[in-house]
């Protein structure tokens, strides 16, 4: 493999620009998985900023830490830049939130740097005069983790800080009511119009789908009543049974909250709600019927196990569809458009799609993913998993061999449909390839005798992040998977 050829094509499918406090959080925990710890992030982003500072060449430095990571940030550019000038940490808190950061204030005792705990409105008021005498000011109170309003000491500390006129750098974005003469975002821009700070964030951490994307689900909120989980359509059976069991059932183990079934052929279910068609595969008889579910569905499931024959029933209805996913059967010209529209085609089923080929490496597949896939969404289906909305792509290598195995495609599109009531369509496809991924990881014992219906068990634990250091291996040690780049 050519290194050089390995940046090029992969920074290609990078974002830029902004990036919300959210998915740092989650790019944060996939660089973690990746083997880049807690405390190495924060030694690169102390560091960046305190070399920030020292280019303004000042003499005394205040540097304000707040109780967080951001606060631990400002321990490290204190340590560094106590070896160039004089520097005052005041401390917002007696007790520190994070080991990392209770790491780096313990390392601090041991330097040339004046310690002063400021957690009262009359302690930060009797540090008028440090503050005041300051060539700079570096603002580590709260970073991007702030929720709500501003409570006391840090409400005086911006007062104090804002009447000493001295100029203030903030770590990666400031503390509301401060007005920072620089900011120095991490990894990317929070907002505004930062100084960008490298802190060895692989690439992977976010072009790959890894536990920390989990974080980005929306928790069920207490007293949730039944039916907030979302409600999902499932609209296939006739030749294959099976295949909307599966889907039914995996968007159940998926947090979805109700589940119907339309097909017809399906054994009652307790955990499923059958509605059963007429004749032995679904019909134009059906329109109607299935119009009217899907309207009052949240999210529909359409083409697992459902023939050829009743695509156009599935063209008509489609118009119905707030969200969709789509998948197997539905995939064939004329494509299904819904309103909000997934599409989760193999490599077959995207040529039958855009009449385009898929080529083997994993950055030509990406390509061909988002400049000639539907409008909508593309799951493309593989070895390594390809995720665009036409404009971002991610990728998930998860999952095993053994999951070429009949269903999991169905169990993939029922657990999809469940994010989707909870998540945007790119954003639902992507997590979705990583979950179905994982579960099947998480069965590699049973090799070739993994069955589709194995992965329904795992779905939750997956989800709630029990499996997260089984995800983390799996998360590291794909490169094998990753031949294009």
């Amino acid at each position: 493999m050519n290194p050089g050829q390995y940046s090029i094509e992969f920074c290609e499918f990078l974002e830029m620009g902004i990036i919300s406090p959210e998915r740092m959080r989650s790019v944060d925990a996939n660089a973690q998985a990746l083997g880049v710890s807690a405390v190495q992030l924060m030694e690169s982003a102390g560091k960046g900023l305190a070399d920030y500072v020292r280019g303004m060449s000042p003499g005394h430095v205040v540097v304000i830490c707040g109780k967080g990571n951001n606060g631990g940030d400002g321990f490290v550019a204190a340590r560094h830049l106590c070896r160039d000038c004089m520097v005052t940490v005041l401390c917002m808190s007696r007790e520190i939130r994070t080991q990392e950061a209770a790491r780096n204030l313990h390392v601090l005792s041991h330097c040339s740097v004046s310690v002063i705990i400021a957690d009262t409105p009359d302690a930060l008021l009797a540090c008028r005069d440090s503050i005041s005498s300051a060539d700079v000011i570096v603002d580590a109170m709260l970073g991007t983790g702030i929720r709500g309003g501003l409570r006391e000491p840090y409400v005086t500390a911006v007062r104090v800080v804002r009447e000493s006129g001295v100029p203030v750098v903030a770590a990666d974005t400031p503390t509301p009511g401060l007005p920072a003469k620089v900011f120095c975002s991490f990894h990317r821009s929070k907002g505004g119009d930062p100084v960008v700070i490298d802190i060895g964030i692989p690439d992977e951490a976010e072009c790959f789908m890894g536990p920390g994307d989990l974080l980005l689900l929306p928790a069920k909120a207490a007293g949730s009543h039944k039916g907030a989980g979302g409600e999902v359509l499932v609209i296939g059976g006739g030749p294959y049974q099976g295949a909307p069991y599966l889907a039914g059932m995996a968007a159940i183990r998926a947090g979805a909250d109700l589940v119907r079934v339309a097909t017809p052929n399906l054994l009652p279910c307790p955990d499923l709600i059958v509605e059963r068609t007429g004749g032995s595969v679904i019909n134009e008889e059906d329109t109607d019927l299935l119009a009217g579910l899907a309207e009052h569905a949240d999210v529909t499931v359409c083409g697992c196990g459902l023939g050829t024959e009743s695509h156009q029933v599935i063209l008509e209805i489609a118009e119905y569809m707030g969200r969709a996913v789509f998948d197997a059967d539905a995939l064939r010209q004329p494509l299904p458009v819904a309103d909000n529209s997934i599409y989760t085609p193999h490599a077959g089923e995207f040529f039958r799609m855009t009449g385009c080929r898929l080529p083997d490496d994993a950055a030509g597949r990406a390509r061909m993913v988002r400049d000639h896939g539907p409008a909508g969404v593309t799951l493309a289906k593989g070895l390594v998993d390809v995720i665009s909305d036409t404009a971002r792509v991610r990728f998930s290598r998860s999952g095993t061999p053994h999951m070429t195995v009949g269903g999991t495609g169905d169990v993939l599109s029922g657990i999809v449909g469940a994010l989707f009531c909870r998540l945007p369509a790119f954003e639902a496809a992507a997590l979705g390839a990583y979950v179905n991924g994982c579960a099947g990881e998480s069965l590699a014992d049973l090799g070739d005798g993994l069955a589709a219906t194995d992965l329904l068990m795992q779905i939750p634990p997956v989800l709630s992040g029990a499996n997260s250091g089984h995800n983390r291996k799996a998360y590291h040690n794909k490169s094998d998977h990753n031949e294009a780049f």
